[in-house]
């Protein structure tokens, strides 16, 4: 039997429905089980999991478990756990320790059961999981093979530990593959975002001015769901060569004290803290609308919102109103956390099928040779980005050409034309 702390061990079958849903819209991670149900690489081992608890998290957490593995979930985001998804996980003997709009103690306490299995394997999304272990429970970390991390703010982590020389075991940085960055954060939180905003305000987006927070991968993602929606983009970077690039797409590119007051939908997706603050708000239009993409709730400095305001209250589910001293209001969407998680399903099942099968596969190559790799943060190897990309072209039926064995010889020579 499991161990689980779930809200509500009854809305299993609700969950249930969700995960096999996906599974249908899942090819490359169907393929990936059926052959870790055939050769179960994980039979006996420990693999803790931390990452946002919805459906499709959930279809990669039995995928492990088909392999062999010993799986105990959490989230890594208080907001964005289903609860029904993480029953239906409990009742098929899976330990899940999770469950929407915890507290910042009940989540940490999520994290601390999770990791109570003692893990050997560990797949992170936001590094909470790594944190822990290099913090509170580092009598843990000496045990743990290595890793592997799904987003942009736990890379970020994982190198500021490696740098310091702290990192206590070998991880690789999944968001970092082409197979993830290119059309996860790409097109999966272009649209999951666009889709969190507007089923959240049931407002137009084209007419409106959207000013994107990062021209990152995720930020151009943004912005071109925004520009296809109708929508005047502004973007606002701190890198000189993506500000060019923004400007080279089309979109106009601007400080963030000279945007405030021209957006009427801000979006910050960049992974560092207090993107906007006291200053912006003071300038904003009537109104505005703010959200945030980013991992973690700190893109947007909602206490110095609140000491700007006169009053907050909550408008409609995953809206609250911030009522500024001369009577404007500004909106802030899902609390300031993942806007696409914590107000909406998340990235389609069709591009995380791409991004859990490299966790899958990350994940066995962690079991095969991470205790011969040094304490560091690895990229994805090429041939498991390549198999990822080629097993979604086959999904699709589409065929592409091949290289001549002479057209590589002549790819790959200095000498003779």
């Amino acid at each position: 039997m499991s161990d689980y702390i779930v809200r509500d061990i009854n809305l299993a079958d609700s969950g249930r429905l969700k995960i096999e849903w996906v599974r249908a819209h899942m090819p490359v991670l169907n393929a990936i089980r059926d052959e870790f149900e055939r050769e179960l690489p994980f039979k006996g081992m420990r693999v803790a999991m931390s990452i946002h608890l919805e459906a499709k998290t959930a279809y990669l957490a039995e995928v492990m478990r088909a392999g062999g593995a010993e799986v105990a979930i959490t989230g890594s985001n208080p907001l964005s756990t289903q609860d029904d998804v993480a029953a239906a996980l409990a009742k098929e003997d899976i330990n899940v320790f999770a469950w929407y709009n915890s507290t910042s103690e009940e989540y940490n306490e999520h994290l601390r059961k999770t990791l109570s299995t003692r893990p050997r394997i560990i797949i992170d999304d936001g590094g909470d999981l790594v944190h822990m272990l290099h913090t509170e429970l580092k009598d843990q970390a000496g045990e743990v093979i290595g890793g592997s991390e799904e987003t942009t703010t736990g890379v970020l982590r994982l190198r500021a530990m490696e740098q310091a020389g702290q990192l206590r075991f070998p991880m690789l940085a999944v968001n970092d593959a082409f197979c993830k960055y290119l059309f996860d954060n790409r097109y999966g939180t272009g649209e999951s975002t666009w889709s969190g905003i507007m089923r959240t305000t049931n407002l137009i987006v084209a007419g409106k001015t959207v000013v994107v927070f990062g021209y990152g991968w995720c930020g151009k993602g943004v912005a071109m769901r925004a520009k296809g929606l109708g929508a005047k983009v502004i973007v606002c970077d701190v890198d000189p060569i993506k500000a060019i690039e923004a400007y080279m797409d089309g979109f106009e590119v601007m400080s963030s004290d000279e945007a405030a007051s021209r957006g009427d939908v801000f979006v910050t997706v960049t992974g560092c803290k207090d993107l906007l603050r006291e200053r912006h708000y003071n300038r904003m239009k009537d109104g505005a609308i703010l959200c945030n993409a980013g991992h973690f709730d700190l893109e947007i400095n909602i206490p110095e919102l609140e000491k700007s305001s006169v009053s907050r209250r909550e408008v409609r589910t995953n809206i609250e109103e911030f009522k500024l001293p001369d009577g404007r209001r500004i909106y802030l969407l899902a609390e300031g956390r993942l806007v696409n998680l914590a107000a909406g399903d998340g990235h389609p099942a069709e591009i995380m099928d791409m991004s859990f099968a490299l966790q899958a596969l990350s994940a066995r190559h962690i079991l095969n040779h991470g205790a011969q790799l040094d304490k560091k943060v690895y990229v994805v190897p090429e041939d498991l980005d390549r198999r990822v990309a080629d097993l979604k072209l086959k999904s699709m039926g589409i065929e592409i050409d091949r290289l001549t064995d002479d057209q590589y010889a002549y790819l790959n020579s200095w000498g003779d034309e």
